[in-house]
């Protein structure tokens, strides 16, 4: 069995009472004392910490750097102006997924932000198609620490430990700069649905930053927070996880991900699958279901129609936002159409759920 990390802050999250579990190879915090739901709606309405740091980072340098990303994913990075982030994806030849990705463009080269379980496949797979290029790829995962300040009271509490003016600062840019005297590449992104900031600066710092950063919100009622509510958060914006709504067994037009792809920017790994599958449309759909009687809908629980199983549950729960049963389907067409009535089998019993629209929460990126 091999062993599970700790990031620099795991006696941090032990002293704050938080109850660890093991995610993507690591030990983090699920949740705190004050409990999942007190976080989620800390983060909806002041603002939430996160220890993200199992996430990896990668850095692209090089004279071909940006031909070799216009190759190795779907958006055109040619338009990304210095200082932009973009969300974007790679593939398999077959237009299946490998991850999603995070892209930022820096002044001498790009940040590229990867999931935790897939940091090695990722590199593998980035630096195999880098043969022909003039660019090296370097994994900055273990010297680079990650944290999320996500929410609407998230730009107060960042204001307090830095210079840099964060009015200024766009969704989806970045910026360099020193927080609490710590240099910093700070962005304007998130996985929450609400607005707020990643934060990258060296792993050593990771203990400082982080109290700081609570002691600087103790007043505007962040919290620190873990996994459940980072799950119920994202979910409740419908932005995909892999492992869950996205892997190499579905495809970007079924997983609502083809605005992603630049058609028309020249060629790219799985392009043809992909475009293929656009024009013929997908096998599958994923959607979002309201449940109509009640039940959880959890990961993997089937979907059916007309006693037929023809789907399954990627990610359910009980939205605290909204107080609804919820879940995110693969279905066939035609049954991914608004309002088309399914069920969901809880625990072998089939539960009436319908075809809702998504998102379930609409992201408020700026207050």
């Amino acid at each position: 069995m091999t062993e599970l990390k700790r990031t620099a802050l795991y006696e941090r999250h032990i002293a704050r009472g938080g109850r660890m579990v093991p995610f993507a190879g690591y030990e983090l915090p699920v949740q705190y004392p004050t409990g999942p739901m007190v976080e989620h709606e800390a983060v909806r309405s002041a603002a939430g910490l996160f220890d993200i740091d199992h996430m990896g980072q990668f850095r692209l340098v090089g004279r071909d750097a940006e031909v070799f990303l216009q190759y190795v994913q779907p958006r055109d990075v040619s338009r990304m102006k210095v200082w932009d982030a973009e969300y974007s994806f790679l593939c398999y030849e077959d237009g299946t997924f490998v991850d999603d990705i995070f892209i930022y463009r820096l002044p001498d080269s790009w940040w590229i932000v990867v999931n935790a379980a897939n940091r090695e496949k990722d590199l593998f797979w980035l630096d195999t198609h880098m043969a022909s290029f003039d660019c090296d790829l370097i994994d900055e995962s273990d010297t680079t620490y990650m944290l999320a300040l996500q929410g609407p009271r998230a730009q107060t509490v960042l204001q307090k430990l830095t210079d840099y003016d964060l009015g200024q600062m766009a969704f989806h840019t970045a910026a360099q700069a020193q927080v609490a005297g710590i240099e910093t590449l700070i962005g304007a992104t998130g996985y929450t649905g609400e607005y707020g900031y990643e934060l990258f600066f060296p792993a050593e710092k990771a203990a400082a930053m982080w109290e700081l950063l609570l002691e600087a919100g103790a007043d505007q009622g962040l919290l620190p927070c873990g996994l459940a509510a980072r799950d119920s958060l994202r979910f409740e914006a419908c932005l995909p996880l892999y492992g869950h709504e996205i892997s190499a067994e579905v495809e970007p037009v079924g997983a609502r991900l083809s605005w992603v792809c630049d058609w028309d920017k020249g060629p790219w790994l799985g392009r043809e699958a992909v475009l293929k599958t656009k024009l013929e449309g997908p096998q599958r759909w994923l959607v979002g279901l309201e449940m109509v009687e009640r039940g959880v809908p959890r990961e993997h629980y089937p979907v059916a129609a007309n006693g037929q199983t023809i789907g399954w549950v990627t990610t359910g729960m009980k939205s605290p936002t909204l107080d609804k049963f919820l879940a995110l389907a693969y279905v066939p067409a035609p049954y991914h159409r608004l309002d088309t009535e399914l069920e969901v089998l809880i625990r072998g019993k089939p539960r009436k759920a319908k075809v809702v629209k998504r998102p379930f929460y609409m992201p408020v990126y700026r207050r």
